[in-house]
């Protein structure tokens, strides 16, 4: 992804002097480190002057890369939003490695220092559940095959064991993706700096057909506000997240599992769908007399699992 920087002016035409040998032997030393450094080194070493999004853009152009190309995101007929990672695609092209190796070793380097401020924050541990959560199923097949859903790497007794797994490293501090949203993003810590965020529910995709769509842009400190509003907005006009059954409101079982965060935040479940919902949306909650809870499809997010990306 370009960066926001001034390009470079041509030099005059005319003869430059030459250097003095001392000079020459310095840069040659120079560019000789320069090339045996690590390809990671480029997020840890940035200018710490840097606008944000620029050294995040960089920190998570592997990832971005990997969005790009195999990532599709669909718009309902309603408004609504539904995305789509084709891992098997992924795992056929011969880039995925690279990404993979080149992101993990830039966020085991990261100085978790820099996230001082909220939105860095906030939009850093997004990124790193959503890009853990498809590096895992990258790396790790069932069996030898891909997954069919998250669950398969669980047992009857855990079957969601994969969420518990303290094996994703950011800045040498091994995290499980249930620490990262529950007690990172919506930990105590962020609680009381005021950063706690239930949109985060919204944010964060567990690679199933029943997650909020994983969005094609990273999450950066400009945009992480918007894109959390825009992802719940569009994720409630989508049948999967809420549908009216008669005088029954069907709502995404997020909506049990995390119903203290709702809460703490909005005063109730219903008032925090009220203030991201759209007038249709709010029309379905004010029109109903109770509310239901939709069984989570833990079908694997992959193209083939949605009807809106096999209809064409």
């Amino acid at each position: 992804m370009t960066l926001n920087s001034t390009a470079p002016q041509p030099a005059p035409a005319r003869a430059a002097p030459r250097p003095p040998i001392a000079a020459v032997v310095l840069a040659l030393v120079m560019l000789a480190g320069a090339a045996l450094a690590p390809q990671g080194a480029v997020a840890a070493e940035d200018d710490g002057d840097a606008v944000p999004d620029a050294w995040m853009e960089t920190l998570w152009a592997p990832f971005q890369s990997m969005l790009d190309t195999h990532l599709e995101e669909k718009t309902t007929e309603r408004g609504g939003l539904v995305s789509a990672f084709d891992y098997r695609a992924a795992l056929d092209d011969e880039r995925t490695a690279d990404w993979l190796e080149t992101q993990s070793r830039r966020l085991a380097e990261f100085d978790r220092d820099r996230l001082d401020q909220r939105e860095i924050a906030v939009a850093f541990w997004l990124n790193a559940y959503n890009y853990f959560m498809i590096e895992y199923i990258l790396q790790n097949p069932h069996r030898g095959e891909l997954i069919d859903s998250v669950r398969d790497y669980g047992h009857l007794f855990n079957p969601y064991r994969v969420f518990g797994r303290e094996v994703f490293d950011v800045g040498g501090r091994k995290y499980s993706l249930s620490e990262i949203e529950n007690d990172v993003l919506l930990g105590d810590a962020f609680r009381d700096k005021g950063w706690k965020e239930a949109r985060v529910h919204f944010a964060v995709n567990c690679a199933s057909v029943g997650c909020p769509p994983l969005r094609t842009q990273i999450y950066l400190p400009e945009n992480v506000d918007d894109l959390m509003t825009e992802n719940t907005r569009r994720a409630l006009n989508t049948d999967r997240h809420l549908h009216r059954d008669g005088d029954t409101l069907r709502v995404s079982s997020l909506f049990d599992w995390y119903a203290s965060d709702y809460v703490d935040e909005e005063g109730s479940v219903e008032a925090f769908i009220l203030a991201y919902a759209d007038e249709e949306v709010r029309e379905k909650v004010e029109n109903t007399r109770r509310m239901r809870f939709i069984d989570y499809d833990w079908t694997l997010n992959s193209p083939e699992n949605f009807p809106e990306f096999n209809s064409r």
